[in-house]
């Protein structure tokens, strides 16, 4: 496979992880979430910025990895892992409309629930062809476990 075709698909594994950050990026946090009562460990505002542009660059370079070796024909069961991936992808960004966006975090928890299986389901499909593709993806469920938490606890402070 040429290097040309090679980063024609990095950059639109990195469009398509960026167009779901927009997707989520377009409901802000705003004065409902800034008047909710939060736990202490709550990470500042201004880590989730960094956090989340570092993850969804390593979601989309471990995506080109997977791709690049159903390209070389090197990655049985690479299709399932990339409909998988963007299936996790899809579940991200709604998680920001429901709780940043309809103010459910009840909802946007049980949602979260479902894409933490996802992105681990993903990590086992992408670990078992590439398995630098599989690491890429460890921080990222581990902040969607952290995201998880305090979604959970913001749920539990602010019943209403």
């Amino acid at each position: 496979m040429d290097r040309k075709k090679q980063v024609l698909a990095l950059i639109g594994w990195l469009a398509a992880s960026f167009v779901a950050a927009g997707v989520g990026a377009r409901f802000l946090p705003g004065e409902w979430y800034a008047a909710l009562v939060k736990p202490a460990w709550t990470p500042p505002d201004w880590v989730f910025g960094p956090v989340w542009t570092v993850l969804y660059a390593s979601m989309a370079v471990a995506a080109w990895r997977v791709w690049r070796a159903w390209r070389r024909g090197a990655a049985h069961g690479a299709r399932g892992a990339l409909t998988a991936y963007l299936v996790q992808l899809a579940l991200n960004a709604l998680w920001s409309y429901l709780f940043f966006g309809l103010h459910r975090p009840a909802l946007a928890f049980l949602e979260l629930v479902a894409l933490w299986l996802a992105i681990a389901i993903t990590l086992v499909l992408f670990w078992r062809i590439d398995r630098l593709a599989g690491a890429l993806l460890v921080p990222y469920l581990a902040w969607v476990t952290l995201a998880g938490s305090l979604n959970l606890a913001l749920w539990r402070l602010n019943p209403a």
